[in-house]
């Protein structure tokens, strides 16, 4: 495992593309009991090197209901991006996920964690990739109906607080979807 995140840490693959050149953030550990899927590093992220070290992983330790410490333990969790490098900011917030991480690295890092009892799809390009044609007619359907994808997998919003008019707007999350999602994360890190 350690060789592996060497390897994508050294990555410069799609470098002539990054606005601030390459710096893949990633954690994760053969022992990982639960993997998050994210889109891709934000600005702060790229800078401290810490992922989700920003107002979205706030949020996503408030969903979780953990602290950091819990948080950045990699024998709990495996923090593993779609794109695991900035990749710079559109008229509408940060750009999509470069597409040569995910196939490039993505199996080869399941592989190497035999012991993951569940796997957060954080936001649309994650839940698209892993749940290949199985997504609903939209993010929020996909979420709404995220029962049908357990045990493996639980899609999610991304916790960004540029989704906020979504959260606004979808009051049934934080009221049903939440609660259950504590609770398996809960008894995934007492198992």
């Amino acid at each position: 495992m350690e060789e592996l995140l060497e390897q994508i840490r050294a990555c410069t693959v799609c470098k002539k593309h990054l606005p601030l050149g390459a710096n893949p953030i990633v954690a994760a550990n053969y022992f990982s009991k639960i993997i998050i899927i994210g889109q891709a590093p934000g600005r702060i992220v790229h800078t401290t090197g810490i992922p989700w070290n920003d107002k979205s992983g706030d949020n996503l330790r408030n969903w979780l209901d953990v602290d950091k410490e819990t948080f950045y333990n990699p024998t709990i969790f495996a923090l593993i991006p779609m794109g695991f490098c900035y990749p710079g900011t559109g008229k509408s917030g940060d750009l999509l996920p470069r597409p040569e991480c995910a196939p490039l690295w993505h199996e080869k890092l399941l592989q190497a964690m035999p012991n993951v009892k569940l796997i957060l799809l954080l936001g649309k390009t994650a839940q698209n990739y892993y749940l290949h044609t199985n997504t609903k007619k939209n993010l929020t359907t996909t979420v709404q109906q995220f029962e049908s994808y357990l045990p493996k997998y639980f899609p999610l919003p991304h916790p960004s607080p540029t989704n906020n008019i979504w959260h606004a707007k979808n009051k049934w999350f934080s009221i049903t979807v939440l609660p259950q999602l504590k609770n398996k994360i809960a008894a995934i890190i007492k198992s």
